[in-house]
């Protein structure tokens, strides 16, 4: 998925068995929906080589969830660029969550599955430890703006951090440049980077939108200032997804 993915159990016991499950749902994922790999089934459906329909289950579902955002978020989430089918501000928040329900199935109740810094984190770091996650400032990847912390929750940034300006407004055509980067917390990361992916397309009127979220909280940075919703900065208590 063009990033590096770290898993960390913090249960006691062997956990070779489930990571070697995890990583080979991550490659799946990958060969399913990559839009740099031209036989990926969402590169075939994108050349009219494959329908919908005819694709793999995962391919459907994928989509299908897709449109569900798309109209809940009025449109500032679309998986219907200006270059084609790219449903990639869904597929890698949904597929770390289902990576972490794999370690759940497992008997792991404390882990952490972080792809390019969207994390899935299940119970806490250690006993009695909340999880700790901090946040890079984009235009300065040695400064964190802030850490977050709590336990059984998701969190995901939208920024130009290793993908450049990639993240395209569908009410213009054009990158997405209103903030440096946004950040949501939730329960469920496949819905957390979608919101994450929507707050930096929406820009300052994010924060507002975000309010209205139940369970979920956000911050946006601009030029470098940190704008955030009430509960941002209270630690989050999530519900294991």
């Amino acid at each position: 998925m063009g990033t590096v993915f770290t898993i960390d159990v913090r249960d006691p016991g062997a956990w070779g068995e489930a990571v070697r499950e995890v990583v080979a749902w991550l490659h799946h994922v990958d060969a399913l929906f990559s839009t740099y790999l031209p036989e990926s089934q969402i590169s075939r459906i994108g050349r009219q080589e494959l329908v919908v329909e005819s694709a793999d289950p995962l391919v459907q579902e994928v989509l299908h969830l897709c449109e569900q955002y798309e109209a809940e978020t009025g449109g500032n989430f679309t998986a219907h660029l200006p270059g084609g089918l790219d449903p990639s501000g869904l597929v890698k928040g949904w597929a770390i969550e289902r990576a972490s329900q794999v370690l759940r199935r497992h008997g792991s109740h404390n882990h952490a599955v972080n792809g390019g810094g969207d994390m899935q984190l299940a119970g806490e770091s250690a006993p009695g430890q909340a999880w700790r996650v901090g946040i890079t400032d984009p235009r300065d990847r040695g400064r964190v703006v802030t850490v977050v912390t709590g336990r059984d929750f998701a969190v995901a940034t939208s920024g130009s951090y290793e993908r450049g300006a990639h993240i395209v407004d569908p009410r213009t055509g054009h990158a997405a440049d209103l903030v440096d980067s946004a950040t949501v917390l939730g329960d469920g990361l496949t819905r957390v980077d979608v919101y994450a992916t929507t707050a930096f397309v929406l820009g300052r009127d994010a924060l507002s939108w975000l309010e209205d979220v139940p369970r979920h909280e956000g911050m946006l940075l601009i030029d470098g200032t940190q704008h955030t919703t009430a509960g941002f900065n209270e630690p989050f208590a999530g519900t294991p997804t």
